[in-house]
């Protein structure tokens, strides 16, 4: 299965550009030009990562970072920036993000980076789905209840 991402990011030439680099390396990309847009298109998909950029006019990245934890908590967000600034990445990274990575970044150190926040969120979500079967064997009952 494709490693879903979503690429957030208001320079829409390297938004295409990422995208079909990241397209040739065989990842599912959607792409958004801003907070807003990103929102609405997490609400319609499921995404396993967000490489989300920091500056963006409007809603900026940690505005759209805390927004996307809320909706989809176990979407892993990278931070991408041309303008990174340690206190950023601090905030970036206590509201949730996986990581923060300056432009220009070199494309292997952002497929690490993608594999690694993928398998992350995997992980996650196997052990919800093992938490979930416990309590249905140990409980049969709680599918009834709600």
């Amino acid at each position: 299965m494709k490693i879903r991402i979503l690429l957030v990011d208001d320079e829409k030439e390297f938004v295409e550009t990422l995208a079909e680099r990241l397209r040739t390396r065989d990842f599912d990309v959607t792409t958004a030009f801003s907070g807003d847009e990103a929102l609405e298109k997490l609400k319609e998909y499921n995404f396993d990562v967000t490489i989300l950029d920091v500056k963006m006019p409007g809603m900026d990245g940690i505005e759209a970072l805390m927004e996307i934890k809320k909706l989809k908590p176990l979407t892993e967000v990278l931070m991408l920036t041309g303008h990174g600034t340690i206190e950023t990445a601090i905030e970036g990274m206590k509201i949730g993000a996986y990581d923060f990575l300056l432009k220009p970044c070199e494309m292997d150190v952002l497929l690490d980076k993608i594999n690694k926040a993928y398998e992350r969120k995997s992980e996650h979500e196997e052990r919800i789905r093992k938490a979930l079967v416990d309590k249905l064997s140990t409980s049969p009952m709680s599918v009834l209840e709600k």
